[in-house]
């Protein structure tokens, strides 16, 4: 099944483009979307350090590591 639709996209230029497209596409998106999180994680953190909680608690609740947080 897999193999027909490799073959198929391979001989037809525009379905090339399209599946690449769509590749970019998704992509992107995840990038976006662990972008995104990224960001709000480093709010948080910002936002507990200046109320003074411990790095061990800003790590468990962000997944950020020592070293982004002392850079906030």
């Amino acid at each position: 099944m897999a193999g027909e639709l490799l073959l198929s996209i391979s001989k037809d230029e525009q379905e090339r483009a399209r599946y690449r497209s769509r590749r970019m596409f998704e992509t992107d998106k995840i990038s976006n979307e662990l972008s995104v999180k990224y960001n709000e994680a480093r709010r948080i953190a910002r936002s507990m350090k200046k109320n003074g909680e411990p790095a061990e608690k800003i790590i468990m609740y962000t997944g950020l590591s020592v070293a982004e947080i002392s850079k906030l």
